[in-house]
């Protein structure tokens, strides 16, 4: 105790740093050591951390007190001893365990604290099977919320408590400790000293965090007096808990004058608070039918995980699916219902949407539910989570397991390179390949051929863009990327590529409009994108058509409308800079 006076009177003449470790029994973190090098503490956070160091250094001498003289059977000697590994963790071990992973630490406590609750129900005399039986309750739903943080830790479990819940557990901890005091009190073994230090730690969750909730509304600069009060306050609290514990530990011997007999109408109230603590958690956790629950946020996390399709989820999935989507804000579009709405008014009104005839009586309803989405009315693609059996009668695909999409789409993408034949098969390539190319469904500026690793590619792109609408043949080249447009507004066509060693004969015959444009190749590769997550691209592997290596080529574009729109795309070798239009489709030069 001595000592840790001692460095609070020289932190507070010589050193911020030091008079911070002497109040707060750790070292100041690096950031607060920079600002305390900085500007230094004001002096009302001096004050308060000279005064936080006095208080903790009479709690040190209370907590160090010699033991109390007397036998203990085997279950005492080993509580006493666990209580001080608690004591012990309070004061020093946090930090070593800090430095390990967190399912270390949850597991010692887990192990360090069931240990000593069920001791604290074999070794505290009691005298009243109802409060043995309470206490031995809340100890155990204290117990199950530490599994269960360990369990979501290792990732085997992921139970996360609501509100209410998270409410009722803290009410459960200070009950726990509340019926051990109580059970301390009528063994008749601790002294009024320890009672009361448990009493006034149970304080602590009163008094401090309004405190706490004060100071952290002003409007104080950090490590200014202000913003330092509510954690020095809280340090200090702290620490009586840790008093409790060591007096329990210290006064553990049965030398102590037996408690005093309760009256008749005591012992009626102690039954009183035994059941009320017993029974009213857990009524609380049981609410009617008709309480409205809210289960997903717009930002819900929970929501992520329901990204797949209908014919993956099990049936109890579907609704918490629908919720998330009804919820849905992505983009900054309004959710579908308003924020109040419960999950089961959600569910209600999806299914009465399932019911509706046309598409005014789902606009109706949606209006009814105060629906900022009403004009917009529901896409069956939403409903199918609540109602499958009526949107699967007529669009059975959207019931499809994720396998059955996947195969469905290689079975499209195969038809669609199917139907795309190469224009000059009797004149074949270096490399060469065929294959459908699919835009944005929207429409885009058309495919590029360009060399994927060139550093200078984006310039090169931005540059072919702004070249696409020079003349009508909407091609845009630049440097190695050439853009090519398509003539109609379709969002696939049929791209065939060749690689020539030498210059191929025109054959402008059959063909709507042919121009040729220099490329450049820094690395030797040039290629035509192939199809992304998004769908856009060539639907088949695509060739390197450089087939020299780096340096200059010429490349000649085919277009022609045949019912869909047909591109065949030549590159070979050649220095020419030229650009030629060998071709003009007739519509685009009236």
């Amino acid at each position: 105790m001595g000592l840790v006076l001692v460095l609070a009177a020289a932190g507070a003449v010589s050193s911020d740093a030091l008079l911070w470790t002497a109040a707060e029994w750790e070292p100041a973190p690096h950031m607060e050591l920079e600002f305390l090098a900085r500007d230094g503490l004001d002096a009302t956070a001096k004050a308060a951390l000279i005064a936080a160091a006095v208080v903790k250094a009479a709690f040190l001498w209370l907590i160090l007190r010699p033991l109390a003289p007397g036998p203990l059977n085997g279950r005492e000697r080993a509580l006493r001893w666990l209580l001080y590994v608690a004591v012990a963790h309070a004061l020093v071990l946090w930090l070593p365990l800090g430095w390990l992973p967190d399912e270390v630490g949850l597991t010692f406590s887990l192990v360090l604290w069931g240990a000593i609750n069920v001791l604290f129900l074999l070794v505290i005399r009691w005298r009243s099977r109802p409060l043995r039986v309470a206490a031995g309750a809340m100890f155990a739903i204290m117990t199950a919320t530490t599994v269960n943080e360990l369990l979501d830790e290792v990732n085997l479990l992921d139970l996360e408590p609501g509100l209410v819940v998270g409410v009722v557990l803290v009410v459960c901890g200070v009950a726990a400790t509340v019926l051990t005091i109580v059970g301390q009190h009528r063994d008749g073994r601790w002294s009024r000293g320890t009672l009361i230090a448990g009493w006034v730690s149970l304080g602590d969750s009163v008094l401090v965090y309004p405190v706490v909730i004060v100071f952290e509304s002003a409007d104080a600069e950090i490590f200014s007096g202000p913003a330092l009060l509510p954690q020095i306050v809280m340090d200090v609290s702290a620490l009586v808990y840790t008093v409790w514990l060591a007096a329990t530990a210290r006064q553990m011997p049965g030398g102590g004058l037996p408690a005093e007999p309760l009256s008749p109408a005591g012992r009626r109230v102690v039954r009183v608070v035994v059941a009320s603590v017993t029974v009213l958690p857990l009524a609380v956790l049981i609410q009617p039918e008709s309480t409205p629950r809210i289960t997903f946020s717009a930002g819900s996390m929970g929501c992520d995980e329901w990204d797949t399709s209908f014919g993956d989820l099990k049936p109890e999935e579907r609704d918490d699916v629908f919720v998330c989507l009804a919820r849905d804000e992505m983009g900054g579009v309004p959710p579908m219902f308003p924020h109040t709405a419960s999950d089961q008014q959600i569910l209600g009104y999806g299914r009465a949407l399932c019911h509706a005839r046309s598409r005014e009586e789902q606009e109706a309803l949606l209006r009814q539910a105060g629906s900022e989405r009403a004009s917009w009315g529901v896409d069956s693609s939403d409903l199918v989570y609540v109602c499958p059996e009526i949107v699967g009668a007529t669009q059975p695909e959207l019931l499809r397991s994720s396998e059955e999409e996947e195969a469905d789409h290689k079975a499209y993408i195969a038809e669609q390179n199917a139907r795309c034949r190469d224009p000059w098969p009797r004149t074949k390539g270096v490399v060469q390949a065929t294959a459908n190319y699919s835009l944005f469904a929207d429409g885009d500026y058309g495919y590029f051929v360009h060399d994927p690793e060139d550093k200078a590619g984006e310039t090169w792109a931005d540059q072919a863009v702004e070249r696409l609408y020079d003349d009508k043949a909407q091609v845009g080249a630049a440097g190695s990327a050439v853009l090519v447009g398509h003539l109609e507004d379709v969002s696939d066509l049929c791209l065939t590529v060749k690689a020539f060693r030498t210059a191929p004969p025109l054959r402008l015959a059959g063909w709507d409009q042919v121009t040729e444009v220099p490329i450049t190749t820094p690395n030797g590769h040039l290629t035509v994108p192939e199809a992304t997550w998004e769908g856009v691209g060539a639907n088949a592997p695509m060739p390197n058509l450089a087939i020299k290596g780096k340096g200059r080529y010429r490349l000649r574009v085919y277009v022609r409308i045949t019912g869909d729109e047909e591109h065949l795309v030549v590159v070979y070798p050649g220095t020419s800079k030229k650009r030629l239009k060998l071709k003009t489709w007739e519509y685009a030069s009236e």
